[in-house]
């Protein structure tokens, strides 16, 4: 069978435009030669189309778009269209709704597959909107028998996944009613090293069963979400016949029958894997929301160096505005350095100060602070200050704002609120700083673009006399560390502490994680690239005490 892979970008709650790819798509299929193209998991809504879900006006369209989808399949007589799409369940009790696969051919819905297990971790919230399949099935098309399944329903493959740990596999029972190829449509978000883990799970399935494995992913970013796409197809040995790239739109003709070899799959380098999808992060997030330019505070310093040259790949240079605020405590270097890295881009450039409204922000609070020592108030008035002028701008012009905070900086509360957190959007609140490093090397591999003084030099705030991170911080590759256990792998302090760290630091860390949860739920919305990212996969209380 002769499959064409439609790995494809869909918006969000853009029927129109969605139905608009699809067409186009199939524009452009010879419709002699191909019997199916497969699209990915809700293709014809987005994914994740969250509480849309629960509009009776936006399931109507949907089901008016299925009927489009149907009629439009007669001017292909021979080749199947395959799509995911919320369906209309009949029963009295339960949720109102199936995530479903339809099969589309010549003028009819051919077969109808349900989607069996609903994930319910992280980012995840499936069971809130739909009703599991009751079972699973089989459908003659071209020769074959199909065994379809959607997303989650290949990720029971025991010793390999055990998050969902549902206790049934839709994969097997297929293959026990007789399927000859296995098809998987799914939006499967991205985080480093699940491209691995899904290529090493559909090998898997189809090695185990020895029946060819076709998976259709989707691609792009939606909110805090980027999907990276990787659809593959696998022979039944489980090697790779095809694979596409990833965090891009792409089609494939495959051929179900041919023969695969591991030279066809390398998978992608770790940091450039994360470059990939902050990249894409933005540039769908400005685009599906409208903006045209973003614009972003410049302090010399590496997370803002690298924001702006993620920005810079996503949007073009001539859509980033980088603005330098000096205040009394910047140094020269600092200034110099975001002028250098501005130059290098080729980006519009402004130079703000601010210690002159400083000095009458201080001037007005006087009488009010009389007595009391200087502290941390003095300081982050300084970075709310900033963040006044970057909204102007923005609101003045219709520029998104991206805030600069990374993950680390997130978690233990190293952050102004509507100060350097003010955005709306925070690409790298899922970067912890030991990977900004990482990137920032990344993006110097061919030739200087962020000043080595930049890398180099130890990070301040700036906000008070010789003012470095790491007075108030333990070493960032020990607070990453500490970090990555707790909030990614749900360790313990005492679990922590066994694996070598000093108790005093994971205790302080895991306190100041934990007290500074009502920050991060008024952060801009952030890119997700770790296995736990801060924002709609992480629900913690913030009036608590544990």
């Amino acid at each position: 069978m002769k499959v064409i892979i439609a790995q494809i970008n869909p918006t969000v709650g853009d029927i129109e435009g969605n139905i608009n790819k699809l067409t186009e798509t199939l524009a452009g299929c010879d419709k002699e030669t191909n019997d199916l193209v497969v699209f990915p998991e809700l293709f014809l809504v987005g994914y994740p189309p969250r509480d849309l879900l629960e509009r009776q006006w936006f399931i109507n369209r949907t089901e008016e778009a299925v009927a489009r989808v149907i009629c439009l399949s007669k001017a292909y007589p021979k080749t199947g269209i395959l799509f995911g799409v919320p369906t209309c369940s009949s029963k009295t009790k339960g949720k109102a709704l199936y995530n479903s696969a339809l099969l589309i051919y010549n003028g009819k819905t051919l077969f109808s597959q349900h989607k069996s297990l609903l994930p319910t971790y992280d980012v995840f919230d499936e069971a809130r909107y739909f009703e599991p399949a009751s079972a699973v099935g089989t459908v003659k098309f071209k020769g074959e028998t199909l065994g379809i399944s959607v997303c989650e329903d290949a990720w029971n493959e025991q010793g390999m996944c055990d998050i969902g740990n549902y206790g049934y596999d839709p994969i097997e029972e297929l293959v026990k009613q007789g399927a000859t190829l296995l098809i998987n449509i799914s939006a499967s978000p991205f985080h480093v090293g699940k491209e691995e883990l899904r290529f090493r799970i559909i090998s898997s399935h189809a090695r185990k069963h020895g029946v060819p494995f076709l998976y259709v992913n989707q691609v792009g970013g939606n909110d805090e979400l980027v999907f990276d796409g990787r659809s593959m197809c696998v022979d039944k040995n489980g090697e790779p016949v095809k694979v596409l790239p990833a965090f891009k739109e792409e089609l494939a003709v495959v051929d179900t029958e041919a023969i695969g070899s591991s030279k066809f799959y390398t998978p992608m380098n770790r940091t450039a894997s994360i470059y990939g999808a902050l990249v894409t992060g933005i540039s769908d997030y400005m685009k599906k929301c409208g903006f045209k330019k973003v614009v972003l505070g410049l302090s010399g310093g590496i997370d803002s160096a690298v924001t702006c040259c993620l920005a810079v790949e996503a949007v073009g240079k001539e859509n980033v505005i980088g603005v330098t605020m000096p205040s009394p405590y910047s140094s020269t270097g600092s200034v110099e350095d975001s002028r250098r890295l501005a130059e290098n881009l080729g980006i519009e450039f402004k130079v703000i100060p601010v210690s002159g409204i400083y000095s009458s922000y201080l001037g007005s609070l006087e009488e009010h602070f009389h007595g009391v020592e200087p502290d941390i108030t003095e300081e982050n008035i300084q970075a709310r200050i900033r963040g006044n002028i970057t909204m102007a701008l923005s609101n003045k012009y219709g520029y998104l704002l991206l805030s600069t905070g990374n993950k680390s900086e997130m978690a233990v509360g190293y952050c102004t609120l509507y100060g350097d957190m003010c955005g709306g959007l925070s690409p790298i609140s899922d970067v912890p700083k030991t990977v900004v490093y990482d990137l920032a090397r990344f993006i110097n591999r061919e030739k200087e673009i962020i000043p080595e003084e930049t890398i180099t030099k130890p990070p301040s705030a700036e906000l008070r006399p010789d003012q470095l991170d790491q007075d108030t911080l333990p070493p960032y590759d020990i607070l990453d560390g500490i970090l990555s256990y707790y909030l990614d792998e749900g360790c313990s302090a005492e679990d922590i502490i066994q694996k070598g760290y000093d108790s005093e630091t994971v205790y302080w860390v895991i306190r100041t994680v934990n007290r500074n949860e009502y920050k991060r739920k008024q952060a801009a919305p952030g890119i997700k690239v770790t296995t736990k990212a801060f924002g709609i996969g992480r629900r913690m209380p913030i009036a608590a005490k544990y």
